[in-house]
Formats: C-alpha cells, structure tokens, sequence
C-alpha cells in the first residue's frame, strides 16, 4: 500500500490534463478561432480564441520544424519524464507536499503538450485574455489558457514551499 501512495500525485496530474483539454474542446466548439465568445467586467476579463505556434509570448512561433519539435515537444517532454521521476522516485528528493506541487506543473505541462503534439500546425488553444493596463507597455496580457495558468500556480506554490523547508532545516 505504502509503495502505491508514491502515485497518488499522478491523479492530480492527470485531473489537470482532464480539465485542460475539455476547456480548450469547449473553446474550440463554441467561439469560432480569432473571435471574442464572452467578456466580463468591461473587457477585462475576455474568453475568445486564438492558436499559439510559439511558446510563452509567441515567441519562436515562426521557427522551423525542427526547431519547433526539438524545442517546443522533445525538451519539454524530457523535463516532463524528469517530474515525473522526481515524484516517483523512492529517494527522498522532495516532500510529499512538493511532489503534489510538482504533479501540478507536470499537469500544465502535459497539457500544454497535448496541443503541440495533436495539434502541432494548428497551436495551442489559448482563451483567456486579461487587461494589463500598460503595465510593461501592455494593454492586454498575452492570452493563455488554463495549463498556462496551472503551471504558474503550482510553480509559485513549489518556490514557496522550498524557501520555507530550508528555513525548517536550519
């Protein structure tokens, strides 16, 4: 049973994936690509939809093929494999709250992965768009979806949670 418990993360991996693809099929099925489906408060929170070639901020978007599986699937497919490795390890190389937080990126970036993979021509699905007002020069923040926001959140919670261990080991 104890040797079992080291997967438990994995469903949260998995849920997050679950969660993500249904919201971009939802997007794709209801807003038609590069239109606007739904805005709150004003227009600052927009649900539209758009296609991502590139990473984080388009960028590489207009790389070649081979740039683009090398750096935007077999890499992030590595690091994916490694997170995966570091939650199931038997080593004591996180805690068990850190392996939690490591399954929530390992699910934003599966995700993420999906789209490049199956979608790979067409782009990720991003949806949500969110006013910036001209902080760093940007009205708009660029639009992302929910992976994107996973991986954020669960890369916050890691740091956090490696700054106060430390501080407990001293």
């Amino acid at each position: 049973m104890k040797e079992a418990k080291r997967f438990l993360p994995f469903i949260l991996t998995a849920a997050l994936v679950v969660v993500d693809q249904i919201s971009k099929l939802l997007v794709m099925k209801y807003i038609p690509l590069n239109t606007i489906g739904a805005q709150f408060f004003g227009d600052f929170l927009i649900i539209c939809h758009v296609r991502n070639t590139g990473v984080a901020f388009s960028l590489g978007a207009g790389s070649s093929m081979f740039v683009r599986v090398l750096l935007f699937v077999v890499l992030p497919l590595a690091l994916m494999c490694f997170m995966c490795y570091l939650i199931a390890s038997r080593k004591n190389l996180l805690t068990n709250t850190q392996k939690w937080f490591v399954a929530g990126i390992a699910g934003g970036g599966f995700g993420t992965l999906v789209d490049r993979i199956f979608r790979f021509n067409e782009g990720v699905v991003d949806f949500i768009s969110v006013k910036f007002y001209g902080i760093f020069g940007m009205e708009r923040w660029p639009t992302f979806n929910l992976s994107d926001s996973f991986v954020v959140i669960f890369v916050i919670l890691f740091a956090v949670s490696v700054i106060f261990t430390k501080e407990k080991k001293r």
